[in-house]
């Protein structure tokens, strides 16, 4: 493996002893082909399976152009590419999954507008081979993400994706803790382009990704790259005070103008006043909370991660 590869392809691995062997059997065809130099970059993100075994056999089998990091524990998909990215010697890039539901095959096509002089290429799923609920939720957070913020991209959820050597290094330099990588880079890009990539069902197991992960992923996309979310709530919260002293000065009418009002009924509408107007201090309390918990993260320095071993020939 020379020094300076032309390309570098970043794949987190968790728990997926049963794709690696198909994933072997295809990639490194599919990067032969290309012509090109190359180097590939696993992250083990804490497995419980036998992958880091399984990892350790390949880079044994293909050491010139396989390296291997170890992570002691997990600590999720995107700070398993970031250990990557911090170590990358290509000039181009190209983070892909595990799971073969990206095909390497498709590699090329990015590569292709890459040549073509863009700066950063997102692949968005053709026939998409999900749930249906995956599907539409993920739509659903793509219109959130799109009302929120300046990011535009059509499949946030495909990870298939090549950048050049300066955005991966303006990525690392962020020092990000909390963040969403393909977002980020899109911050960074001065030329982003997209293209459309085959999209396979899983080959074996099940995905990683939680219910809650998803939210939380796209809770920190949200939060991470704009304030909107808290301008949003500023504003319902003074929609809400508008309508209370609307309410208040109806109650008021009705109860001393008018004497139509019985003590029952002011009671329990005050109370549905003060358990509503509750409600929203919560939320926005929570959502405060989540912007200055980021803040803290990243001003008290603490290591993100820690790797157990690094497998790889010096260049």
């Amino acid at each position: 493996m020379s020094a300076t590869p032309q390309l570098s392809i970043v794949i987190p691995v968790y728990n997926e002893e049963l794709n690696l062997p198909t994933l072997f059997a295809r990639l490194y065809p599919s990067l032969d082909a290309l012509g090109r130099s190359y180097e590939i970059i696993f992250t083990n993100d804490g497995s419980a399976d036998r992958s880091i075994e399984l990892l350790r056999a390949q880079h044994a089998k293909r050491p010139d152009v396989t390296r291997v990091i170890d992570f002691n524990s997990n600590y999720g998909q995107h700070m398993a590419i970031m250990a990557a990215f911090e170590r990358v010697r290509g000039e181009i890039i190209v983070t892909l999954d595990a799971d073969l539901q990206n095909p390497p095959e498709e590699i090329g096509k990015l590569l292709e507008k890459i040549d073509a002089g863009y700066d950063y290429v997102g692949g968005y799923r053709l026939n998409r081979q999900d749930s249906f609920f995956r599907k539409y939720a993920s739509k659903l957070i793509n219109f959130v993400r799109e009302k929120t913020t300046s990011i535009e991209m059509t499949d946030q959820g495909c990870m298939l994706r090549a950048y050049k050597r300066p955005i991966i290094d303006a990525i690392v330099r962020s020092g990000a803790i909390n963040t969403f990588i393909p977002a980020l880079a899109y911050s960074f890009s001065g030329n982003p382009g997209e293209v459309g990539v085959k999209h396979e069902e899983r080959h074996a197991g099940v995905s990683n990704y939680s219910f809650y992960s998803l939210i939380r992923l796209n809770f920190d996309l949200i939060t991470g790259f704009s304030l909107a979310p808290l301008q949003y709530f500023t504003m319902f919260a003074g929609l809400c005070s508008l309508g209370s002293l609307v309410l208040v000065a109806a109650i008021f009418v009705r109860r001393f103008i008018f004497n139509l009002d019985r003590e029952t009924f002011g009671v329990f509408t005050l109370f549905g006043i003060l358990f509503f107007l509750l409600s929203v201090a919560m939320i926005g309390i929570g959502l405060i909370g989540e912007y200055v918990g980021r803040t803290y993260q990243v001003v008290r320095a603490r290591q993100r991660y820690h790797v157990k071993e690094m497998l790889e020939n010096k260049p």
